[in-house]
């Protein structure tokens, strides 16, 4: 099944409406996979205020942004409308500081510190 350009124009304009958007299972409130929360768990430690898209609630969305992004699964990270990745490639970035970087390369106000903690927590 491959979503709808409705579908496909609803995601690209969720988006491009906000600085970081991360398609997962649930909310980041209530996060329904241990990958969402991880993820989900990342960014809020951070700091970092997202836009979460539950794709539980929307079958389409959960397909649409599968073919949108050409990426099998969910969560996806998208920051200023670019694709990061899912949740080995954010904690990897997590870890290494490219996730910081990304952050400062695009504008995206996080807490430093809290970055560093993370670091600390799994050197």
């Amino acid at each position: 099944m491959t979503a709808t350009t409705d579908t496909a124009t609803q995601i690209a304009d969720t988006i491009a409406a906000n600085s970081v958007v991360l398609f997962m299972k649930g909310t980041k409130e209530m996060p329904q996979c241990g990958f969402s929360s991880r993820v989900a768990g990342v960014l809020n430690y951070m700091g970092v205020d997202f836009k979460d898209v539950n794709v539980l609630a929307d079958p389409e969305i959960r397909q649409g942004i599968k073919d949108f992004s050409d990426w099998p699964t969910v969560p996806q990270l998208y920051v200023k409308g670019e694709f990061v990745g899912g949740c080995d490639i954010v904690t990897e970035m997590t870890l290494s500081g490219e996730l910081d970087q990304l952050f400062d390369a695009k504008g995206v106000t996080y807490d430093k510190q809290a970055a560093e903690r993370i670091r600390e927590a799994n050197a």
